[in-house]
């Protein structure tokens, strides 16, 4: 790609340029804070899905100061529904490490921004080129797929990866280096798309050798996935006369680390005994499971979970475990309740 194509690319992107949240006005750099906390939100999520949450952290915690002072609970509390909450704790973490160790300040510089929590080299790449403005090749999803495409570079993900980083990377135009990794970003998204591409549209049409090809659609290819195993256990909701329900915290490590849950029985291969699972109850009581139940996927596992229900007995309020809490109704949006888990407590409202 010569820089010719550069220029169509740029001038494309002048005229068609997405209007985001966190994107600053043509001219402008945005702060590395927007810069950096959108991008780790849009990790495994959608732009349409973030941006509700992106303008909540801003009003809350409009700077790196103000969110690496929140107590970690409410960080994840703002987060719930988002998804692959290990992101969560590493901001945070990367908040108090920024205002720490740097005054403040993100860095400009990769190693340093690569010592930070929760920051890869992608990461890097987009904080440097678009709030620094710095020649840094930012290659998520929608950049490999150009590439990919604009190469006809065949060899199935995650093996490409190499060349295509390598031939993105000498793309990088030295001047405007923040909206052309913008530019690459939008051309995915918009006209690149994974099905039915607009060739006819695109800035890159006439140097995309995959087009030339025929072949555009079919790229990148990808190693087969395995299939995901399905786990299954059983979920406890245990409420009071009055509506709470109660909640434990799970342990800071691990999948949903930190988060507010349902107890449930360990989450298990194989088929699910009821009357195993039921010796698991965080206290004793007139345990009823529902029909149905809930099913959720996560990045490793199916998860299916029947749902038993049961109104504490007063006499039993004192036997709550450590870590063990009653969320009234009212609360109830202001704890870091998981997806997974709402959709349990959700299942038994419906009856």
């Amino acid at each position: 790609m010569t820089m010719t194509h550069a220029t169509r690319l740029l001038d494309w992107y002048d005229r068609h340029r997405r209007t985001l949240p966190w994107r600053a006005p043509a001219g402008k750099r945005s702060a590395p804070y927007l810069v950096w906390l959108s991008e780790i939100m849009l990790q495994q999520t959608t732009v349409a899905t973030v941006g509700d949450y992106f303008h909540r952290f801003v009003k809350r915690w409009p700077t790196v100061d103000a969110l690496a002072r929140a107590p970690i609970d409410e960080v994840l509390s703002a987060w719930a529904g988002l998804g692959y909450y290990a992101r969560a704790r590493n901001l945070h973490a990367c908040a108090r490490a920024v205002t720490e160790h740097h005054g403040g300040v993100f860095p400009r510089d990769e190693e340093e921004l690569l010592a930070l929590p929760g920051i890869g080299p992608y990461t890097a790449a987009a904080i440097r080129a678009i709030a620094f403005d710095e020649p840094a090749s930012a290659v998520d999803g929608n950049v490999e797929r150009v590439i990919a495409r604009l190469f006809a570079i065949e060899t199935p993900l995650p093996d490409a990866k190499a060349e295509i980083n390598l031939r993105a990377a000498a793309l990088v135009p030295q001047r405007r280096a923040g909206d052309y990794a913008q530019a690459m970003m939008d051309l995915g998204a918009t006209v690149c798309t994974p099905r039915r591409p607009r060739c006819v549209i695109c800035p890159l049409m006439a140097g995309c050798v995959a087009r030339k090809r025929g072949i555009a659609e079919e790229l990148p290819r990808r190693a087969p996935k395995a299939e995901r195993p399905t786990r299954r256990g059983l979920a406890f909701v245990l409420t009071r006369k009055d509506g709470a329900v109660l909640l434990r915290k799970r342990p800071t490590k691990g999948l949903l680390g930190g988060m507010d849950e349902v107890p449930s029985s360990d989450w298990r291969e194989g088929t699910l005994s009821i009357i195993e699972a039921l010796k698991q109850a965080p206290v004793p009581a007139r345990w009823k499971v529902l029909d149905g139940g809930v099913r959720h996927t996560f990045t490793h596992f199916h998860l299916e979970l029947a749902v038993a229900h049961a109104v504490a007995a007063t006499s039993g309020l004192a036997k709550l475990a450590p870590g063990s809490a009653w969320c009234t109704v009212d609360q109830m949006t202001d704890r870091a309740l998981p997806t997974v888990m709402r959709k349990v407590i959700e299942h038994v409202a419906k009856g």
